[in-house]
């Protein structure tokens, strides 16, 4: 058996992780050993890493996460009885990836797991820069690919290194469609395997009247006023600075109309500098539900994405999205459920909120097809076909099941290969 794994990090007092589903069934007399990595300590990729060991400690596999002190990964890895080892690495490449590396390569060798599983650019740059042949069976996961985020010479290296590091992969996760094509389109090749980020639909449902009054009530929120509300890292690649952008463009519209970004991050003091009447400004919530429930319209003005989960939470919640036409946004907000509006152009974004302000009959009926197509995206789809996933780069039987995936609109007419192929082929 593998070598007992290092002493966890401690984490003081964490709050209750939320349960995201039945008890799934124990996979086999061995159970599997998985090492989860990941940089972001917190924002999306943190609440998919605590619903992924959630489901997976039920299987009864052998699960921890490496990651840096701090956020609310480590609070969510304790509350599911899932340990965590302090990974203290920073956001991008530099003089310190290689320590990092080492780090990552010493936490590998005393866990002994059976799979790693390295989640977002940064723990796929250490996880795989020291890989050795034949080494520990490896998941990469990007949650968007590392050169959307670069510019001029970076952008060429991450797609290079990229392509490079693909050979030294298992498997090649993606969250959704759009991040699969982007992959393919940057001449990334390898094991593909398409398994779409997914909501709790048992915790996420639709919101009637009742509940945006309940929601607004505690948020201290008028009851009547239109609110449109965006919730996620107050970042560049979020966007939110073209929102602020765009909101004297709905005021004119709808005067009375109120925007809520919900967020942390460095770009708070600028927002806040350049908003205009009616914006407030909230901290970081690790349950959104309140938020979504009290809008009348989502904003997600990304410039870049993998699938946000933000959208399908907004989904479920039977809200209408307005957002960016990028890959990732594109695959979710389909004709019916909202609209989508080009990067970086507030005065698209600032239309699209108003029209839906203005008319809330849009609004419901967006609304109420919305919450249908959610239905698409459930979280217990995502977590089966990963830990089938898991199990097969872990050489157990128990493939991917095909029937679980929904390819939305991959056809050979775009170049891409045929669902068997993404799913269990390299290329």
């Amino acid at each position: 058996m593998t070598a007992s794994p290092p002493r966890p990090a401690a984490v003081d007092g964490p709050p209750r992780m939320h349960d995201i589903g039945g008890e799934a069934a124990p996979d086999g007399p061995t159970p599997l050993r998985v090492l989860h990595v990941s940089q972001p300590n917190a924002g999306g990729v943190a609440v998919y890493i605590g619903q992924v060991v959630s489901d997976q400690r039920k299987r009864r596999w052998e699960v921890a996460v490496a990651c840096p002190a701090g956020g609310d990964l480590p609070a969510r890895c304790a509350a599911a009885g899932v340990p965590w080892f302090n990974w203290p690495a920073g956001r991008g490449p530099g003089p310190r990836t290689l320590p990092e590396s080492l780090g990552l390569r010493r936490l590998v060798k005393g866990f002994g797991p059976d799979v790693v599983h390295l989640h977002s650019s940064k723990a796929g740059l250490a996880g795989r820069l020291l890989r050795r042949p034949h080494g520990t069976p490896t998941i990469f996961q990007p949650h968007g690919w590392s050169w959307l985020a670069a510019t001029g010479r970076q952008d060429a290296l991450s797609r290079r290194w990229e392509r490079l590091a693909a050979r030294w992969s298992d498997a090649l996760v993606c969250v959704g469609a759009g991040e699969l094509r982007e992959g393919m389109r940057a001449g990334v090749r390898g094991p593909y395997r398409l398994v779409r980020n997914g909501v709790d639909r048992r915790r996420f449902g639709p919101a009637d009247t009742i509940a945006r009054l309940g929601a607004r009530t505690r948020l201290g929120l008028p009851a009547g006023a239109p609110l449109a509300v965006c919730v996620g890292r107050l970042t560049r690649q979020k966007g939110q600075d073209v929102l602020v952008a765009a909101w004297p463009g709905v005021l004119a519209r709808c005067p009375s109309a109120r925007l809520a970004i919900v967020g942390d991050g460095e770009g708070l003091d600028v927002l806040r500098r350049r908003a205009a009447a009616g914006v407030r400004f909230a901290s970081a919530v690790r349950d959104p539900r309140d938020w979504l429930a009290a809008s009348d319209v989502v904003v997600l003005p990304s410039r870049w994405e993998g699938l946000p989960l933000t959208a399908l939470e907004a989904l479920a919640t039977g809200r209408p999205l307005v957002g960016t036409d990028i890959p990732g946004i594109a695959e979710v907000v389909r004709p019916g459920v909202g609209a989508l509006v080009p990067v970086d152009d507030p005065a698209a974004l600032a239309d699209e909120i108003a029209r839906r302000l203005l008319f809330p009959g849009i609004a419901v009926k967006e609304g109420r097809e919305a919450a249908a197509a959610s239905a698409a995206y459930d979280i217990s789809r995502t977590v089966a076909l990963l830990a089938a996933v898991t199990r097969d780069v872990a050489g157990l039987p128990g493939a991917p099941d095909e029937t679980l995936v929904d390819l939305l609109d991959l056809d050979l007419a775009s170049g891409m290969p045929d669902a068997e192929r993404v799913l269990n082929r390299t290329y």
